[in-house]
């Protein structure tokens, strides 16, 4: 059993495949607020848009 967790301690592709992952989250949370910011000013927008056509 010891031998198997200083295998897996010791592995470097699991550091990268662990590396690999927290990039992904760091630039999945990028992305998220990224399109939350412009879906919001986005919605402004049209909704600008949509009164002044109105009037």
């Amino acid at each position: 059993m010891t031998r198997f967790l200083r295998q897996i301690w010791f592995d470097e592709q699991g550091q990268d495949v662990a590396e690999y992952a927290v990039m992904l989250a760091v630039i999945l949370v990028i992305v998220v607020g990224t399109i939350r910011l412009i879906g919001s000013n986005a919605n402004n927008v049209f909704s600008q848009v949509a009164s002044s056509i109105n009037q």
